[in-house]
């Protein structure tokens, strides 16, 4: 069984807890998921199995969307309701062309601190582990790329506000960290309160099935080749290229530097390729020669 599903991932669950879930209703213990996701946020989870392990690097890298809750007046540990409150302020001051402003200037390529309980690790452990630990530390700053942040809602609560955002961001962004940045920049502390991901890559919400659905063995796996179609470029194979690259042979090069889904006229993803030294060459091959 090779293949991908979508899964609409519940609250309270690790990412880790919904493989082993598809591990069980799939019979096989070759799954993976493209990108994780914390515990208290839901939405799309891609699960690749089988041959469909090998494709979710290039997944996990593809850009994603998310819809979230900010809420400006209250810092905590881990960046998200779930932290100790470390510190509180009255937000309700900060007026709507401030919070817009705020959003805008992260909008773009920026250096972006991940959570200290991200899952990134430090010397070999995971940074949220080292937390646990009762360890203190920042982690060094990436460069990550926002694409767009909506603001979808704002709501004033007391002291508190919150502010319902819409995010298209590149792999490696951490939400959490848009909240408590927004917070440090206007000097009021934040956190986030909800985080959905709506979209991983070419894969969104609306073919997601949810977990009782996995369990129950009630849905239709993505083929290989539908999945290769929306992530890559595409090479139409002759049936003696198909040959060919079963054995692992390159073939005439690509038109293009990128890398390409090879299919044959069956629709069956055959290799992917690259240009190397003037040839096509497979970079992975899904139908090799018995």
């Amino acid at each position: 069984m090779d293949g991908f599903l979508v899964v609409d991932k519940a609250p309270a669950m690790t990412s880790h807890d919904v493989v082993a879930v598809a591990r069980k209703a799939l019979g096989t213990r070759k799954v993976g998921h493209a990108g994780t996701l914390d515990p208290m946020a839901t939405g799309v989870l891609v699960i690749g199995f089988g041959n469909g392990t090998r494709l979710l690097q290039y997944i996990t890298a593809g850009d994603k969307s998310y819809v979230a809750t900010v809420v400006l007046g209250a810092a905590t540990v881990t960046d998200d309701q779930a932290g100790e409150v470390i510190s509180e302020s009255d937000a309700s001051n900060i007026t709507d062309e401030q919070i817009q402003s705020g959003l805008s200037r992260m909008v773009g390529e920026i250096q972006q601190r991940p959570s200290s309980v991200s899952a990134v690790k430090v010397a070999g452990e995971r940074a949220y582990d080292r937390v646990r630990a009762g360890e203190v530390f920042e982690l060094a700053a990436r460069i990550i790329t926002i694409s767009s942040i909506d603001i979808l809602d704002i709501r004033r609560n007391g002291s508190r506000i919150e502010i319902d955002i819409d995010v298209t961001c590149s792999a490696g962004t951490f939400i959490r960290a848009i909240a408590r940045d927004l917070g440090n920049d206007l000097k009021v502390g934040g956190h986030l309160s909800a985080l959905r991901r709506t979209r991983v890559a070419g894969f969104s919400f609306d073919q997601a099935i949810t977990l009782e659905a996995l369990q129950g063995q009630a849905f239709k796996a993505l083929e290989l080749s539908d999945v290769a179609r929306q992530t890559f470029k595409v090479r139409e194979l002759a049936l003696d290229e198909v040959a060919e690259l079963s054995y692992g042979r390159p073939l005439t090069s690509n038109m293009s530097e990128d890398i390409f889904a090879a299919l044959s006229p069956d629709n069956r993803l055959i290799a992917l390729l690259k240009n190397e030294n003037g040839k096509a060459k497979p970079i992975a091959v899904f139908a090799a020669a018995n």
